[in-house]
């Protein structure tokens, strides 16, 4: 079913949004501090357990499984950001229960890799544009349940008129990424959650 989101008539304000995420993050600093001890045992365990299998015949089988339960986490912990933005409750099942939506936001996944890849082979602008332009679809497909296409052309619908504020949020957060590796790379457990509730933000201030 086409499903169409209309945006907002003012585009959003950069320095609002970064500030929001850190403060967000700054009031939060509990269910962060949770959040990143969870996915941290998740990365460890299956960093073991790939080590256990290298070089072994089912290594294979277990870098299909690992790979599985990584686009799992993704799709979840975009879930639990979305929510938490709507002031909800952190649910870590929220990790493994999306798996609903997992084919969908493949398909989405690997169109959306297979356009910016092209766009980069044909002089880097054009990927940029692309990159930016269809950004907002793994969120479409979590947060309104959007199937492959719909989540696409309405990130399209999204990004209409703004993508040059977009791109510069983008290198806003990515100067401020690299200020927090720095920082003896400590200052990442701050940008990055900040980014991403900033991230959100913008998203859903580019929502009606």
């Amino acid at each position: 079913m086409d499903k169409t989101v209309k945006t907002l008539s003012e585009p959003f304000s950069i320095s609002e949004a970064i500030k929001y995420g850190f403060n967000f993050f700054k009031d939060n600093l509990v269910t962060f501090i949770k959040f990143g001890i969870v996915l941290l045992l998740i990365n460890v365990a299956t960093g073991m357990v790939t080590s256990a299998f290298k070089g072994s015949q089912a290594s294979f089988i277990w870098s299909l499984v690992s790979w599985v339960i990584s686009m799992l986490v993704q799709i979840g912990s975009i879930k639990i950001v979305l929510e938490l933005y709507d002031k909800k409750t952190l649910k870590l099942s929220n990790l493994y229960n999306q798996h609903r939506i997992l084919l969908r936001y493949l398909g989405a996944t690997i169109l959306y890799m297979v356009m910016v890849i092209a766009g980069f082979i044909c002089l880097i602008i054009p990927g940029i544009y692309l990159a930016i332009k269809f950004q907002f679809y793994s969120f479409l497909i979590v947060d309104k349940n959007m199937g492959v296409m719909d989540s696409l052309k309405n990130s399209s619908a999204m990004t209409e008129g703004v993508k040059w504020k977009l791109l510069l949020f983008a290198l806003a957060l990515g100067g401020i990424n690299i200020l927090g590796a720095l920082c003896l790379l400590v200052g990442l457990l701050v940008t990055i959650p900040t980014s991403t509730m900033a991230t959100v933000y913008v998203y859903r201030k580019l929502l009606k």
